[in-house]
């Protein structure tokens, strides 16, 4: 049953979001409104996870496979990077305060592909299991959200000495998890595989670069969510913001748990395709509430709650689609090649241009034109919706046969 292993995952899984969902939701409306960021430097902060998430592969495949056990990395990133957050309120200028995110997120990015690949590892169905699993992580986001508008620390520093505090509970605690040593110990080492680079053979099968290459470009417009939505909100005059915005993640837990349902039935493209549209539609219900009047809470409500189908079908079924496509060796290497793709290229080509669309629409009062500003990401969405459902194909082991 693995009961006791399922528990301490769970618990893993919800001080490692709650970590993330106390600072990066509010931190927009921080930069904007406390400390007077303009929008491409608030666009450049969200970026620093993405430079975090590029740097993190390289860590995962040079220590987790090779070096160190996973679970102590996790210990090791998770107490320096606690320490890192709650430094980070001392700098109010942009240079050190950007200086100071890259380098935290350069130290918890990896642990989301080592948590992974550490409960890839000893699930034994991982296609039923991890998402049962990993639905403790919305729970986390929303403990982290709800806590910080509790405390009325969504435009101040207090979020971040709230993350630092729980990382450093977090470190505690990844010490409990199940002993994972590295995989490739003793074995010879090419250059590629030094640096992590193995996983990149999976890009020889088509559909695989496909999914990569679409996986790339429903960043760009996803991350437009993530650098603007509390900047939105704080413009409408909205209060307990991150408070509302954890509704996501109530809808993440309920589709977290239809997720091992829909891959069963209809494969990865089907459960795939849905959480790309679902991006799309997100990001049409927004620019609906602009000009709306008594329907603009209702849309923008309908947009916070499609985050289950947002993150699940898209983030949660591309990390089992990759797992699938992998092999034991190779496994936390993949996993933090998809970490690389989702919060490091993509994210940081998405923060970028969400930053520089958001100045673009600066009004003197300095507001912005969100009537003008909402429509990009819904376009690009759309777009790359019709790149995945043309050229995408079903593997041929398909989830169903797995949870069977």
């Amino acid at each position: 049953m693995q009961t006791q292993l399922k528990v301490k995952l769970s618990l893993f899984n919800f001080l490692q979001y709650f970590v993330w969902g106390s600072w990066y939701a509010s931190m927009g409306a921080y930069l904007t409104h406390t400390l007077q960021f303009g929008g491409q430097e608030v666009g450049a902060a969200y970026g620093a996870f993405a430079i975090g998430s590029m740097i993190s592969p390289f860590l995962v495949g040079l220590l987790a496979d090779r070096y160190f056990a996973s679970e102590k990395l996790l210990a090791v990133f998770s107490l320096v990077g606690g320490l890192v957050l709650c430094a980070l309120p001392n700098f109010k200028s942009f240079l050190p305060f950007y200086s100071t995110l890259i380098l935290y997120c350069a130290l918890y990015t990896p642990t989301l592909a080592l948590g992974n690949s550490l409960a890839l590892t000893h699930l034994d169905d991982s296609k039923t299991a991890f998402p049962r699993v990993k639905l403790w992580s919305a729970v986390g986001w929303i403990g982290g959200g709800v806590t910080l508008s509790l405390l009325n620390g969504e435009q101040s520093s207090i979020q971040f000495y709230l993350a630092g505090g729980v990382s450093i509970g977090l470190a505690l605690f990844s010490l409990s998890l199940p002993h994972t040593p590295p995989k490739k110990t003793g074995e010879n080492i090419s250059a590629a595989e030094l640096l992590g680079l193995d996983a990149l053979a999976l890009m020889k099968k088509p559909s695989f670069a496909i999914f990569i290459g679409c996986m790339f470009l429903i960043c760009i417009p996803l991350y437009f969510y993530f650098v603007m939505m509390s900047i939105y909100l704080t413009e409408l005059e909205w209060t307990k913001i991150t408070a509302k915005m954890s509704l996501a993640q109530v809808s993440d837990i309920v589709f977290m748990f239809c997720l091992p349902i829909m891959l069963k039935k209809f494969g990865y493209k089907k459960t795939i395709f849905l959480g790309i549209a679902a991006w799309a539609a997100r990001y049409f219900c927004l620019g609906g509430s602009v000009d709306a009047t008594t329907l603009a809470a209702p849309l923008i409500f309908a947009a916070i709650l499609m985050h289950g189908v947002c993150y699940d079908f898209l983030f949660i079924a591309g990390q089992l689609y990759v797992d699938d496509e992998a092999n034991p060796k190779i496994r936390a290497a993949c996993q933090g090649f998809i970490a690389f793709i989702l919060w490091g290229v993509g994210a940081f080509v998405g923060t970028m241009l969400a930053g520089k669309v958001l100045a673009m629409h600066e009004l003197a009062d300095k507001t912005h034109d969100w009537a003008k500003i909402w429509p990009v990401p819904a376009f690009l969405s759309v777009g790359v919706l019709v790149i995945f459902a043309l050229f995408f194909r079903e593997p041929t082991t398909k989830p169903a046969e797995a949870v069977e």
